[in-house]
């Protein structure tokens, strides 16, 4: 688990990600106690350096519908959405982010029940 983020509202970063999205592209996905962020980026090979571009993805924990992890070859986190919209993440270790989503999804529900 990774502490070094924290902000005001007990905000903490458990796993960050460069990856991509299949509609979205490029970004950092980041997981954090309270949600998921998908922040796209924008890259340039000359100078090897990436740029945040205004367009954020945030999901609520109980906007979430499901979770898993596919593909035999390329796997991807699949995020379904209550709203019927599914996200394709290609992160490095997909089984690890359905775990950790798991479990912070289940503590921030058991929190506010």
């Amino acid at each position: 688990m990774d502490e070094r983020s924290q902000s005001a509202n007990n905000e903490k970063v458990i796993l960050l990600e460069d990856c991509s999205e299949d509609k979205l592209k490029s970004g950092i996905l980041t997981l954090t106690n309270k949600k998921i962020v998908f922040e796209k980026t924008k890259g340039r090979i000359v100078t090897l350096s990436k740029k945040l571009i205004d367009e954020k993805l945030e999901i609520e924990f109980n906007d979430i519908s499901g979770i898993k992890s596919e593909g035999l070859i390329i796997k991807k986190l699949v995020v379904a959405l209550k709203n019927n919209n599914i996200y394709k993440f290609g992160v490095l270790s997909p089984g690890k982010w359905v775990k950790e989503i798991r479990i912070q999804s289940g503590t921030h529900n058991n929190r506010h029940e």
